[in-house]
């Protein structure tokens, strides 16, 4: 039985060769401007945690090197600053759209080792260890919605989308 059009993937596969032009893109970039803004509001979401989080390391540095070395991270005091604008430059090309599959996969990268050492559940007990599971899973669904986002672009309401409609001209 065939999904329903409105809430299921469009396939490419299913549409005539001959029905294809040469200066069309197939990628998963939203149709409709219900699919655009929604693709919008979502790379908004998901930038607003690395905006909030980036510029609180930069602005709080002696904070956050105090926290980092706590965890046991060496080079604190430089790795700070690094941390605090891969965060800020994810989040504002996630914003605008620009470089996305690139920023969140590298933003993907960041936040792998960053689950694993700053919530590693498993190292705790009792009332502590449910919080950080809590994280885990959070930083877990980020990771999700980085992945689709190196997967599938920005969507219709992105720089990365004029710059390509641009260039198949």
């Amino acid at each position: 039985m065939p999904l329903n059009p409105g809430i299921a993937e469009r396939r490419i596969l299913e549409r005539d060769i001959e029905d294809a032009h040469d200066d069309v893109v197939f990628d998963a970039a939203p149709h409709s401007s219900w699919e655009a803004t929604m693709a919008l509001i979502g790379r908004w979401l998901m930038a607003a945690i690395f905006l909030m989080s980036g510029i609180a390391k930069l602005t709080d540095t002696a904070g956050t090197v105090a926290h980092m070395t706590k965890a046991g991270i060496p080079y604190a005091d430089t790795l700070v600053y690094v941390a605090g604008c891969a965060e800020v430059l994810g989040g504002v090309a996630l914003v605008l759209g620009l470089l996305t599959r690139v920023a969140a996969s590298g933003l993907i990268l960041y936040m792998i080792p960053t689950t694993l050492i700053f919530h590693a559940f498993w190292n705790y007990e009792g009332a502590e260890r449910m919080p950080q599971m809590v994280n885990f899973m959070k930083n877990l669904a980020i990771i999700g919605g980085l992945a689709a986002l190196a997967a599938f672009g920005a969507g219709r309401a992105s720089i990365d989308h004029k710059l390509r409609r641009r260039h198949l001209r």
